[in-house]
């Protein structure tokens, strides 16, 4: 008897005891990790740093196009009316690359702007506000009537976009009112108390901490003070538009 062992042949399953994958099983295969991080919503680096240049270059970009959007007329045309190529005037759009004076110049003339408009965002003042404790502006809302008090913790300036920061406080002198409705986003932060808030049919207990954030056009409001005193950040944003 021979010593050699004879090595097995590799087990071939017939055409007919293949296992056919079945749809959900390929769907599971399809479906990645990577794919799943594509999905995400994509929000901003709150600690990004742009230098001062590209932020110039965005500026400058931003107003060509608008200039350009205003008159109806495309980039290949007001590419060939300023004698440059399509491909330079939309990187110049899109904040890729620094256009020269001269660039510039034949830019305004046919836009027919002067040179000095592509800087007007970037030159815009960048303001803030700053507010000492128990120094916000005391304003009138629909919400003083029953008692609330509303501080304005600041405002913006020369912005489409409109925020509008309140520091709210709910007293044994303050009524319920869930029926507040306006446009824009409200952001609730819970500092002090307890109270249930309302937001269309559903009431929300808010705690230190807590925060509820929804669209301000469905009805909404404080509706049992739970803990007095309650204090509250309250933030609306909102389009300049959508107010008139």
């Amino acid at each position: 008897m021979s010593n050699k062992i004879k090595k097995r042949e590799p087990l071939r399953r017939s055409p007919a005891t293949r296992r056919t994958k079945r749809p959900e099983d390929r769907r599971a295969e399809e479906k990645r990790p990577e794919d799943a991080a594509d999905a995400k919503l994509a929000f901003q680096d709150p600690h990004a740093v742009s230098s001062r240049r590209n932020s110039l270059e965005l500026a400058i970009g931003r107003e060509v196009r608008e200039f350009r959007r205003k008159l109806s007329i495309t980039v290949a045309e007001l590419a060939t009316l300023a004698g440059m190529s399509t491909g330079m005037l939309s990187k110049i759009e899109n904040g890729q690359t620094s256009p020269s004076l001269a660039t510039l110049q034949e830019l305004s003339k046919a836009l027919q702007v002067p040179v000095t408009a592509f800087f007007r965002r970037f030159e815009e003042e960048k303001d803030a506000t700053f507010v000492k404790a128990g120094m916000g502006l005391t304003i009138e809302r629909r919400g003083t009537r029953a008692g609330h008090q509303y501080q304005l913790l600041g405002h913006s300036l020369s912005r489409d976009l409109a925020v509008e920061p309140y520091l709210i406080t709910l007293t044994k002198d303050s009524d319920v009112f869930p029926v507040f409705q306006h446009d824009g986003i409200e952001f609730i932060y819970m500092l002090e108390g307890e109270v249930g808030y309302r937001h269309g049919d559903r009431v929300y207990v808010l705690d230190p901490g807590d925060s509820l954030f929804f669209d301000a056009d469905v009805p909404h409001g404080p509706e049992q003070l739970r803990k007095l005193p309650i204090r509250f950040l309250s933030i609306i944003t909102y389009s300049r538009g959508e107010r008139g």
